[in-house]
């Protein structure tokens, strides 16, 4: 994140010093936003500790920036990334007016939001297996009419959604097992597992969301998937054997990699 300002208080320097100290690579900038976010100067000290402690800004600031929006962002919820509004562009490239959208392993509902800001009317449901995600998912999804389940994939997903859900999106868990130990403190200590864990070759929760799609949606609808580039033709392949047309879409700007599937008929 970033705020352009013509400079920062003197007390300031401090901040951006100890900032510096813990690692933050953009030590001005997060400062600026701990100095706009603060109320009074034991907040900022707070804040202030936390950040240095390891937690990812977002959750320090209590919201990160995604797709123009101030989603919020609890302590322990995954922290929604920038290369994801590519998998937001691509769902509001395929919208209509009232379309059916669901956002499974929503975490902070950032997607779901994004793609309800969309100039068109939608109905947006949302789910996700973590509580504290649902909690925070229902405070940025209930503003645009939103609703949020709680469970297991699409297990918690009104049964009357069957074969009526025109765009499916799915940012699940796709870092396999073995290469979460390598990921930056921020993530592996302070977000949690289930919402990292993609298993061994970080493509179970993905296959899973594939197998179930096809009996939510409805005749020419779409299944979008964030996955990395190298899982990308695995993911394909697992779209094609439930019955799916698939196709990748890729952004070098963002580094981000999607994969589409259409439901015949």
């Amino acid at each position: 994140m970033s705020i352009s300002s013509p400079s920062l208080p003197e007390p300031a320097s401090d901040i951006i010093t100890r900032l510096r100290a813990a690692g933050c690579v953009f030590a001005e900038d997060e400062a600026r936003l701990l100095l706009a976010a603060a109320r009074t100067p034991s907040d900022l000290a707070v804040m202030l500790d936390r950040r240095i402690a390891g937690l990812p800004l977002e959750q320090v600031l209590g919201w990160a920036e995604f797709c123009g929006l101030r989603v919020a962002v609890d302590p322990g919820v995954f922290v929604p990334r920038r290369r994801t509004e590519f998998l937001v562009h691509e769902a509001v490239a395929l919208l209509q007016p009232g379309a059916v959208v669901v956002d499974l392993c929503c975490g902070t509902g950032a997607v779901g939001a994004a793609i309800a800001a969309a100039p068109i009317p939608i109905e947006v449901y949302a789910a996700d297996i973590d509580p504290a995600a649902v909690r925070c998912a229902r405070r940025n999804l209930g503003p645009v009419g939103g609703l949020v389940y709680e469970g297991d994939l699409d297990e918690p997903l009104p049964v009357a959604l069957r074969g009526r859900v025109d765009v499916l999106v799915a940012n699940a868990p796709y870092v396999p097992t073995d290469a979460i130990g390598m990921m930056p403190p921020e993530a592996r200590l302070h977000e949690p597992k289930v919402a990292l864990d993609g298993g061994p070759d970080g493509l179970d929760v993905q296959r899973r969301v594939v197998a179930v799609a096809p009996r939510w949606l409805a005749p020419g609808g779409h299944l979008l998937i964030e996955t990395s580039e190298q899982q990308a033709p695995h993911t394909a392949d697992a779209f094609a054997r439930h019955g799916l047309l698939p196709r990748v879409a890729c952004s070098d700007e963002l580094s981000a990699t999607v994969v589409i599937g259409t439901m015949p008929g």
